[in-house]
Parts: structure tokens; sequence; C-alpha cells
């Protein structure tokens, strides 16, 4: 087995384990931002609150350099607002290129946003933000690999929010 699919492998067990034995939402949240940053070598990544009602996306956690440029943006805004619409991850190569792209650091040259999908698989109830200062920074097989990371980290969106 390769050294990348050992590390997956394990990046996915630990990611288990943290679901599982999570007693606090947030602090479980960082711990799985810190594993995906550091699991991809990427620049950062942030976690995200998908709240309808207020009609609001809301960063809840992040590791990186700093803290995202807007931590609280309109549901319908940026890449982020293209999931949500289409409950499909957006993989965007050069985001300088797609005007959708909200710019939260100066360097980032590809983005990608996955989508927390609800139990149903009808509604985004959050999204895995990673951001990287590579062009094309995320394949086909990094983007399925982060949605699989998404389904196993689902359980730590509240059912509250869920419902919404």
């Amino acid at each position: 087995m390769s050294d990348m699919l050992v590390e997956r492998d394990k990046l996915m067990k630990d990611l288990h384990s943290l679901v599982s034995g999570a007693s606090g939402r947030v602090a479980a949240l960082q711990k799985v931002a810190e594993l995906l940053r550091s699991a991809g070598s990427y620049r950062w990544v942030g976690l995200y609150d998908v709240d309808r009602a207020a009609g609001i996306v809301k960063n809840v956690v992040w590791s990186g350099p700093g803290a995202p440029e807007f931590p609280t943006f309109p549901i319908s805004k940026g890449l982020t607002g293209a999931v949500i619409s289409t409950r499909a991850t957006v993989n965007v190569g050069n985001v300088a290129a797609d005007s959708r792209y909200l710019t939260a650091f100066g360097t980032t040259r590809s983005e990608i946003i996955v989508p927390v999908l609800d139990r149903t698989s009808e509604t985004v109830v959050g999204t895995i933000d990673v951001e990287s200062e590579k062009p094309n920074a995320f394949s086909e097989e990094v983007q399925s690999y982060l949605e699989a990371c998404s389904s196993v980290i689902r359980p730590l969106w509240p059912r509250l929010i869920m419902a919404l």
C-alpha cells in the first residue's frame, strides 16, 4: 500500500474516532480542520454552518494562517452559494478566473468547497472549504476523498441546523 493510501486510511480512522467520541462540537470540528489541513498539506481549511433560516453561511472553525476574510456571508454568495444551490462540490483550479470567488487571501490560487449534506442528502447543512496557493491543487481523486470525509463528519452538524 502506498504511503498516501496509508495516510488517507489513517485520516479516515481518525475522523471516525473523532466523530464517535466527540464531547464538544466546536473542539471536534477544530480537530477535523487541523487533520484535513495537515493530511493534504493545504494552506487553509475552514468548516462552515449553513443557516437557511437566517440566510447566512457562518464559519465555525478554521486552520491556517489567518481567520477567514468573510466569516459570515449571505447564503447565495460566492463559490459556497453555488455549492448550496447545487448540493455538489465546487472545485476551482484558478480562482482568479471565477467571478464567484470571494477573495479571502491574495495568495489563494485554487479552492475546493465540499458540501456537508443532511442524512437525506437533500440539504446542505455545512461546508468544508479548502484553499491552496497552488493552481489546480485538487484532483478528482482528492475531491472524492474530501467528499468521503464530508460524509464521515456529517454527524457533527446538529439536528437543529439540519432541520432548517
